[in-house]
Order: C-alpha cells, then structure tokens, then sequence
C-alpha cells in the first residue's frame, strides 16, 4: 500500500513529458533532467540582413534620409512623382542581383585645397542609406570611443573637447616647462597619405567580412565601390558618398584597435582620430616617435597605407595644434581663416539658393546653428557676432520652424 500511494502521489502531483524525459513536482524536485518552462532556453532565429536591407521599410527610411534637406531638388522631386514604383523597382533589382548603379558625377572643388567630388545619382544614394541602415549598427559597437567621424553623438566639437582633456593629462594639468612660459607635453598630428584614394578593395572586403558573412550583401558592397573608376583597379572610394564615409571608418578601425590593444595599453598614450586625421599626446616626444614608426609599420604591413610624410610631426603641446578647423593652444583656440573662408562662401550660396527658392531657411538656420555651436568654443565673440550680424541682413528676419517652436512653447508656458 506504501508503494501504491507512492506511485498515486507521483501520478496526482508530478508532471512527466516523455518527449523531452523532464519531470517537474510540486517540490522541485528532480527526476532525469529536469527543466522549468519558464527558463527553457529559446534559440533566437538568426537575422537575415538581407531580407531586412530589401525590404520596402528599410527603402522608404533610406529614401527619406537620403532626401533630408534636398527635397526642393529637381532629381529628388523626378524621383517622388512615382515613389512607390521607384522603390519596388530598386527592391527588385536587389533581390535580382540585377542592381547596378548609374555612372558617378564628377566635380573640383576647392576649399583651398583641391578635391575631386563624385556624386552618385538619388536612388544609388537610397541604395547607401539602405545598406548603411543594416550593417552601420552591427560596425559601430565595435569603434573605439574615440572614433568621432560620421557618428551619432560625436563629431568636431566633442573631438576638439576631447583634445583638450587629453592635453592638459599629457601637460599634466599645463605643468610648465622650468624657466620657460611653456608647458609640457607633446603631439604627433599626423594623417594617411591620399587615404580615400588608396584604400584597398580586397582588404576592405576581408574587413566587412569579419562581422558580415552574408554573400548577398558582399555583393552589393562590391558592386558599389567598383563604381568608382580609378587609375589603379581595386583601389579608392568616392569623396562625397555616404559609404565611403562609412566604410573609411571600417577600415581604419583596424589601425584604432591595434593602437588602443597595442600602443596605448603599453605606453599610455592619448588617441583621438577623425576620419584620416589623427593626434596622440603624450609627455614624452620619443615615445611618440617610437609610435609614429609602428603605426607607420602596421599601416604598409596590414592596410596598404602609409602616414603623409610632411604632414605627419611631433611638436610641443606650447606652440599650438591645428586640429579640425582649430588652432588649439594652452589656454586658447582660435578659428583658422580657411575655416572661416569656408563658412562665408557656403553662407553666400545658400543665400543664392535661398532667393531662388532652392533652399528652405530651415536648412540655413541648421546650418548657422551649427556653425555657432562650433565657433564658440574658440576665442572669437566679436568675430562670431559680426558673421551672425551679417547673415541676419542677408536673410531679412526670416524664422525657421525651429524659432517658431520655441516661440510658441515659451508662450504656452506662460500663459
């Protein structure tokens, strides 16, 4: 009877799964292996990015990003009139491989320094924003923090504030130099030498490939950067396209975590790269010279690249660093006049634009905005207040839908 009302207690209490021999009872405990439904481990279905990059979601994010403050533009506007259509046709043609991007514009620009611009045509550049939209994510966790082109929550200004902390912890706090007014410290400011020129298809490509095994999307990278016609086959990415924006940050994220695992965990030094530009600092100007040669070294061994010969010194922190449009010295920055040069000539454009009704002043206040955020962080309040003056008489009072916001906002709060 003992056993029987053993077995009934099993029976009444205790649930047995023949299929997966678990058995769970009102006590916990264990029979086999057991498992809680609750806990039971789910395997997550792997992701298919290239359904996700096709899909007409994905397309139409990618169209609106790619019309952002252009939509006054005569090709965005040809390509709206059967938007639906042109979108289904680009979907198409990915998932037929029959996609092919339409031959770059090519244009000089000089600002001073003379560049040649490619531009792709709308839809190729909604076909970049489609594919940045996937694959941009999956890249970006795996940047170093001091990465700061062409990322959310970086750029210029937290660049130039990041010099600044890493100058005065290689200064030690602007310790200064015995019997002299200048402080201590050094800076290797140093770029690669025709960098979006001699980028290496293949080694780009064995890059991406680390992280995206998708054959699929491998295509469709390879057939954009072979749109680009270049003197040597296999080699150079477009100035001016959003991939080659991001794929220069692919690609010399490999210098970054060599210098962050390699050099810095073993001399401490202090590295913040923008784009093809880098600085480290250091109090040391032979340890720096000891990282200028083994970042040289790693660039010709693993990249194909090699470190601007003229443009690549170490000075003392004391005579002033030009960085990204700065001229950075211990106790202030100025504005470089090529920076200024600059702002002027997009200022009168856009108010060229403007009076034809090419440009809304949306786009204008962002722009001035922007450019206010930037140059207060130098020593320039007259300078600054004479531009500002100056483009308040060009515009003629104008509001942006970002002045009438806070307008009304201020007035509902009070009222």
């Amino acid at each position: 009877m003992a056993r029987v009302g053993r077995l009934n207690n099993f029976n009444n209490n205790s649930n047995f799964n023949a299929s997966n021999r678990n058995i769970d009872n009102n006590n916990n405990r264990v029979r086999g292996i057991a498992q809680d439904p609750a806990e039971t481990f789910m395997m997550k279905k792997p992701r298919d990015l290239w359904q996700e990059l096709c899909s007409y979601k994905n397309l139409e994010l990618a169209w609106r990003k790619a019309r952002k403050h252009k939509a006054k533009k005569q090709y965005v506007i040809d390509f709206e009139k059967n938007l639906a259509e042109n979108l289904t046709l680009l979907r198409t043609e990915l998932l037929l491989h029959a996609y092919r991007p339409l031959p770059l514009k090519t244009f000089i620009l000089r600002d001073p320094k003379t560049r040649v611009i490619s531009k792709s045509d709308f839809r190729d550049r909604v076909i970049h924003h489609a594919l940045c939209n996937i694959i941009e994510p999956i890249f970006d966790k795996a940047f170093i923090y001091d990465s700061y082109a062409n990322r959310k929550g970086k750029g210029t200004l937290a660049a130039i504030k990041r010099f600044e902390y890493f100058k005065n912890k290689a200064s030690r706090n602007l310790t200064k130099i015995d019997k002299t007014k200048g402080i201590k410290g050094f800076v290797l400011k140093a770029d690669v030498k025709h960098y979006f020129d001699t980028v290496d298809h293949e080694i780009l490509v064995r890059i991406i490939q680390k992280k995206i095994n998708d054959k699929r999307i491998i295509w469709l990278i390879k057939t954009i950067l072979s749109n680009h016609k270049t003197k040597t086959q296999g080699k150079g990415m477009p100035l001016g396209n959003l991939t080659s924006q991001f794929f220069a940050n692919v690609y010399l994220n490999e210098l970054d975590q060599y210098i962050k695992h390699e050099l810095k965990a073993r001399h401490y030094i202090n590295y913040i790269r923008y784009v093809d530009d880098f600085v480290i600092l250091h109090r040391s100007a032979e340890r720096l010279e000891y990282c200028k040669e083994q970042i040289n070294r790693f660039l010709k061994d693993e990249l194909a690249l090699q470190l601007h010969p003229d443009k690549s010194k170490i000075h003392p922190l004391y005579t002033g660093t030009d960085f990204l449009g700065l001229r950075i010295y211990p106790y202030h920055r100025l504005l470089k006049r090529r920076n200024l040069r600059k702002f002027r000539k997009k200022l009168e454009l856009m108010h060229s634009e403007y009076k034809v009704k090419k440009v809304k002043y949306d786009a204008i206040y962002d722009f001035l905005e922007g450019w206010t955020a930037y140059s207060k962080y130098t020593n320039t309040f007259k300078l600054r207040r004479k531009q500002i003056a100056h483009a308040e008489n060009l515009f003629g009072g104008a509001l942006s839908n970002k002045e009438l916001n806070r307008y009304f906002k201020h007035v509902s709060l009070v009222f």
